[in-house]
């Protein structure tokens, strides 16, 4: 791949008072009375700053495309310092992974080592047994589209099981599990411990559990771990040197990051240290948002799948957490936008960070990036607000 020329363009808000400005080529009014590219921009360093007072520590968007990079940072990265969150920051990415573990499956589909109408149960024998579970009537296809009907072994995710008495799910912002080693067999093993909460390929609900089976899938066909696949198959050929799954008992984040926030009973703490091996191949990586721009640009550009593989992860359908018109393929996510590009991309969250990315049909690539979950609905939509705003300021 030949290097794109960048330039970098940085405003940084400290709180809500804007700092910096951004510098833009001119660009005359829209004849027909659409904005100009610089009042689109204007409106993204609004939507951080609208994000700042919404209550979040820090924010960050980072956009790349036919314009070159830019990025915009509000509030601190750090709250003892008032750093802002750095340009080149790491952060841990949550359910991006996903997207990395899909499309290692897909590249496993074009070599002719996985068939997606397969049964999971023949790659894992005996794995995916009790309480109703059968992993002879759950497809590859199904777990990468998350029609599988297994329960989560995370709480918060479906509402019935969550409501549901003595649940034996795992809660990743109690203190206990946030400093306890699990291995994929111990949360497959939660997960199966509870019923099935629906017929395979009735519907698709959103659960951890079908891509900590796809990682032992990928680990199953090839001999390898689905860290070191992701790392040979993704990360080494596309330079995203800045892209890691931890090791084993890593609670830290390598290089420069900022300090990721919880909100716990009332109380905001320092939730950056964790042991993520209870997310594991479902969402433990930890990436800048420059590489995770690359990722997904690659990705889409049909530089990492052939062509088939790559309409098969855009086959998408409704699902549970998404806006009414989105879409979740085969990890692959459609994300809709107020100005009507075609957008793909994931999303990630995780205790302390949460990301919101996706890639429109006109080559731009966003990732917005705060430094604490939402805790209301919101605080959720200021953060959609922005990535929209990012999206379509071009």
């Amino acid at each position: 791949m030949s290097a794109m020329r960048r330039h970098r363009r940085r405003v940084a808000l400290a709180g809500v008072g804007l700092l910096g400005a951004l510098v833009f080529p001119a660009c005359g009014t829209d004849i027909g009375g659409e904005p100009t590219r610089k009042e689109m921009y204007r409106t993204v360093t609004q939507a951080l700053d609208t994000l700042v007072r919404s209550g979040f520590p820090g924010a960050q968007v980072t956009i790349d495309g036919p314009d070159g990079h830019r990025v915009l940072t509000a509030g601190a990265g750090d709250l003892a310092t008032g750093e802002p969150i750095a340009d080149d920051a790491r952060v841990r990415i949550g359910s991006n992974t996903k997207t990395f573990v899909a499309t290692v499956v897909l590249q496993l589909v074009a070599e002719g080592k996985v068939d997606l109408e397969a049964p999971i149960e023949r790659s894992l024998p005996g794995i995916v047994q009790g309480n109703g579970n059968d992993g002879n009537r759950i497809t590859v296809r199904q777990l990468l589209q998350h029609t599988s009907g297994l329960p989560d072994y995370l709480g918060g995710g479906d509402p019935d099981l969550t409501a549901a008495a003595n649940t034996p799910q795992l809660r990743p912002d109690a203190d206990e599990i946030r400093w306890a080693h699990y291995e994929p067999a111990d949360l497959v093993r939660i997960a199966l411990s509870m019923p099935p909460r629906f017929e395979p390929g009735a519907r698709s609900v959103y659960t951890n559990t079908n891509y900590i089976l796809l990682g032992m899938l990928i680990e199953k066909v090839t001999g390898r771990s689905a860290e070191a696949e992701i790392a040979g198959r993704i990360l080494e050929p596309l330079g995203l040197r800045d892209t890691y799954f931890p090791d084993a008992h890593e609670i830290g984040i390598r290089g420069p990051h900022p300090r990721g926030y919880q909100e716990t009973g009332g109380r905001r703490i320092d939730f950056t240290d964790l042991d993520p091996s209870w997310a594991d191949t479902a969402g433990a990586m930890v990436a800048t948002p420059d590489d995770l721009n690359r990722f997904f640009t690659a990705l889409l550009a049909g530089k990492l799948l052939p062509a088939a593989q790559l309409a098969e992860m855009k086959q998408t359908l409704p699902w549970d957490r998404g806006e009414p018109v989105s879409g979740y393929g085969l990890g692959l996510i459609h994300h809709p936008v107020s100005c009507g590009k075609d957008v793909w991309g994931h999303g990630g969250s995780i205790p302390g960070f949460e990301t919101r990315n996706g890639v429109g049909s006109d080559g731009t690539a966003v990732v917005v990036t705060v430094n604490q979950l939402p805790v209301d609905t919101a605080a959720s939509d200021a953060v959609s607000k922005l990535f929209d705003a990012a999206v379509c300021a071009r």
